[in-house]
This record gives structure tokens, sequence and C-alpha cells, in this order.
């Protein structure tokens, strides 16, 4: 009796823990000035949702970022940065250090987050819901030297991320549609621009 009393309670837990990601909008994250943010904030809106860093090769695409927030935001488009420092240790920065890279060299107006991890046993439950509902298709056509590069560097630090659907790199997205039940995934090397298209599309 005990044994079975165990097993579904075992099963409730599982259970409930499906039923709190049922929807991004179940999801609470926190802004990088640590206020506790619920991405039910954010229905209606199409959401880029990207992991950044400030020592990056690919930092230059927070450029490229900030253009599209501000060519689209008036028609709903909101951008989330979420700070990783699990690839090379390439974003070491306090929040306050972020902000102030961001600000000065490229005048970033969209929502930057707390530093998270987006693999790995301490993974946001934002990214664990993510790669679940957009698993790794492969590298774009065109980048397998870079692919090539990634996989030698995680294999040789021995992270894993080069296996199944873990982000691959810094400056890896996901567009979500407006009611959140869309996601596309973009892996590190796709430049914002090569997404403005799936954009315009969304938030028609």
């Amino acid at each position: 009796m005990k044994k079975l009393f165990l097993l579904l309670s075992f099963a409730l837990m599982l259970s409930v823990g499906c039923m709190a990601q049922k929807s991004i909008y179940d999801i609470t994250v926190s802004d990088i000035n640590g206020n506790e943010v619920s991405l039910a904030d954010y229905k209606g809106k199409v959401l880029l949702i990207v992991n950044v860093a400030s020592k990056c090769g690919l930092t230059p695409q927070y450029e490229g970022l900030e253009s599209l927030y501000r060519k689209y935001k008036e028609q709903g488009l909101e951008i989330l940065a979420f700070p990783c420092n699990q690839f090379l240790e390439q974003e070491p920065g306090s929040n306050d250090e972020i902000v102030n890279f961001c600000s000065v060299n490229y005048d970033i107006t969209f929502t930057l987050f707390d530093k998270i991890n987006v693999n790995g046993d301490e993974e946001s439950p934002l990214y664990t819901y993510l790669k679940a509902q957009a698993p790794f298709k492969g590298y774009p056509e065109g980048s397998e030297k870079f692919a090539e590069q990634l996989t030698m560097i995680h294999q040789k630090t021995g992270t894993g991320f080069e296996k199944g659907d873990a982000v691959k790199w810094n400056f890896g997205k996901f567009l979500v549609s407006r009611d959140g039940t869309a996601i596309i995934r973009y892996e590190p090397m796709v430049a914002p621009a090569d997404m403005e298209a799936d954009i315009q599309r969304m938030l028609q």
C-alpha cells in the first residue's frame, strides 16, 4: 500500500510539472534588475528570445537585434535578451556591467534579463521549454566550418552541448508567435536580418 502511495505521489508530481510548462506564459523570469517578470505580460506580442554574451565573436549581432527592435516594436515585436556565461565564459560580468556594455556599445533599448544557464542541470525553465518546443534540427546551409568549430570546442571542453537539443552557442534565437503556439529556432550564426521575413509574417 505504501509503495502504491509513493508511485501515485510521484505520478502526481510529474503531472504537475508538465502542467507548469504547458505554455510559455506560465513561466516567470527575472529581469536584469532582479524583478520577477511573468511571460504572460507578453501575450499578444511576437517574442524574439536570445541568449547573449559581451565577449563573443557574435556580439556585434546586438546591432542587428536593436535594428529589428526599433523597426518593429510598434508593430508588436519584443526582444528578450538573456545573458549566459556557459560558452567559454564569454559573459563574465555582473548585471550592472552587462547593462553598461550594452548601453555604451550598442545603445540597446530592448529588455535585458538576469544571467541564466541555457543548458544543463541548472538551466532556466524557459530554455527547457523552448528546446522542447523547437528542437535542434541542424545548422544552416553554408555554416559547416562554424559548426565544426563549435563541435570541436564542446568536445574539447566536455560540455556535451554538441549533442541533442542543447543551445549550441551565444546568440541562439527563438521566435515565438503572438499566441505562443508557434516557435521557430535559429542557430547562433543566423544573422538577425535573416529572420526579418519570419518576423514580418508573425506580426501580420
